[in-house]
């Protein structure tokens, strides 16, 4: 049987089971109160990895949550179609299928080949995990207008898979560069 965990020791990026589902903690805060005799409050800011919803909830600390049945196995991105994505699971070299719920904002990082880790709760797949660069090619981007060299600046490119961020003004289209998927910018040139 999966273990238990408290509340008290729910921090971020712990993975826990809630009224049947699994969920991320995104952030944790601890309410000691002043007064004798009065409970300890945690506060939990926690996404549902089924639905994507993401709510506070306040719990005390003697709460217990079940681990949930989670497992990342490595994949490859194959395609899309209308159903769905495919992925190619690379320990049992099934096809794994995802729906556009599932993904999120994942499709904006992911081109034929990319190696990422599917999430399953229960045997089955419930979403991904993306590596925390991914690098992509500049689709397009205005060149650079001599003389706009102050520090720091940027200007808009967008990527092979659409996705639109800020690059500084030496990037050119066709060149490949590596963007972070946790913070959805420009992380360097590949």
């Amino acid at each position: 049987m999966a273990g238990m965990v408290e509340a008290i020791h729910v921090k971020r990026k712990t993975m826990f089971e809630f009224e049947g589902s699994p969920y991320a903690c995104l952030d944790s805060d601890i309410s000691t109160p002043t007064a004798r005799g009065g409970q300890t409050l945690v506060r939990l800011k926690m996404r549902n990895l089924l639905t994507g919803a993401v709510f506070e909830k306040t719990f005390k600390a003697q709460d217990k949550f079940n681990e949930p049945d989670l497992e990342l196995v490595p994949a490859t991105y194959l395609y899309s179609d209308p159903v769905g994505s495919y992925f190619l699971n690379q320990e049992s070299f099934e096809t794994l299928t995802l729906t556009g719920n599932m993904l999120a904002d994942a499709m904006d990082y992911l081109i034929d080949g990319t190696a990422l880790q599917v999430r399953l709760y229960n045997g089955e797949p419930i979403g991904l995990q993306l590596p925390i660069f991914v690098e992509l090619d500049v689709a397009h981007t205005e060149p650079a207008v001599r003389g706009d060299t102050s520090s720091g600046a940027t200007k808009m490119a967008r990527l092979e898979t659409g996705l639109e961020i800020k690059v500084p003004l030496f990037i050119k289209e066709g060149e490949k560069v590596k963007v972070s998927t946790e913070l959805k910018e420009f992380a360097g040139r590949a």
